[in-house]
């Protein structure tokens, strides 16, 4: 089921258009969102694989004392293609940072058929810290997401001293407690592990974790140590009734202690066709998300719930 989300995901994204891929983004009239594209390699020479732009925004006028959102993708994912969900948060009063990582091989693909319980924590862990705790991922300590969320903040200190993106580092550290964590699928299950880990500022998850193991699909343990250092009152969770691993998400959002006011169950039917049917991210995906008559995003006052309004 893990590697059928993992698909339909991937399908979907194929198909979106995406923005030119660097260089501030001009705004349109009546439009006070400020955007940039940071190429990984900008930001970090030593990075080499998914090298798409991170996508930055933010309101003008937003004080440096905003927290940042920190948006990690699905598997399959660019941070450009869930541009609306950061759009209104940005118009929230968040600054955003969708960031671009490894997200190859899916936990999904790894974990469920491996005996090991520990195999998704394992995979997690290397994927989000860089520590070598596993063979199963190639991934290399300055592709981690940590790496790269500090070596792009860095590079927006540095190009754009006067937006206070040195605000959120604490020397060679993300600053957790000003920062907070959501993601769609992989990326969702990857802001979930941050947050039981450090203290955040919110955790806004979209179909996921559902880190399982064994032929009873059982939930990882770490998924069952629930919220860790992130009280449960600052965590958001919302799946589509209809996807592969509702049921699953259902059970992991529930071993989180994600409270039950503040999990949300999608019913409307994906804006994009197929088979079978994109309902894993169009709780999300800028493609897949259905729309009202004129455009809107038809989860918006559900996602701008999920941000709340952050305290500058």
């Amino acid at each position: 089921m893990g590697q059928r989300a993992t698909v339909i995901i991937a399908a979907t994204f194929a198909v979106l258009a995406t923005a030119p891929r660097a260089g501030a983004q001009p705004r349109s009239a009546g439009d006070s969102l400020v955007r940039h594209l940071v190429s990984p390699v900008c930001a970090d020479s030593s990075i080499r694989r998914f090298t798409d732009p991170n996508y930055i925004v933010f309101e003008a006028a937003v004080p440096s004392s905003a927290p940042l959102l920190l948006f990690l993708p699905g598997t399959g994912g660019r941070p450009e293609r869930t541009s609306d969900f950061a759009d209104v948060a940005a118009a929230q009063g968040y600054r955003v940072i969708g960031l671009e990582y490894t997200d190859v091989p899916a936990v999904a693909q790894l974990c469920p058929r491996d005996p090991d319980p520990r195999c998704s924590e394992r995979v997690r862990t290397k994927r989000i810290y860089g520590d070598d705790v596993t063979r199963l991922i190639d991934d290399r300590a300055e592709e981690s997401i940590v790496h790269r969320l500090v070596a792009v903040l860095r590079f927006l200190h540095r190009e754009h001293p006067s937006e206070g993106w040195g605000e959120y580092l604490d020397g060679d550290r993300p600053k957790w407690e000003r920062i907070a964590v959501s993601g769609l699928s992989q990326g969702a299950g990857m802001a979930a592990f941050i947050a039981q880990r450090s203290l955040v500022a919110r955790v806004i998850l979209f179909s996921s974790p559902w880190d399982s193991y064994g032929p009873r699909r059982m939930l990882a343990p770490w998924v069952t140590l629930g919220p860790g250092a992130t009280p449960p009152d600052r965590w958001y969770g919302a799946y589509h009734e209809r996807e592969p691993t509702a049921e699953t998400i259902r059970r992991a959002y529930a071993a989180l202690g994600v409270p039950r006011e503040h999990t949300l169950v999608f019913t409307l039917e994906p804006a994009v066709a197929g088979a079978p049917p994109a309902y894993h991210p169009s709780v999300v995906g800028n493609g897949a998300t259905p729309r009202l008559p004129d455009g809107t995003p038809a989860y918006l006052e559900q996602w701008r719930f999920m941000l709340g309004t952050p305290a500058p």
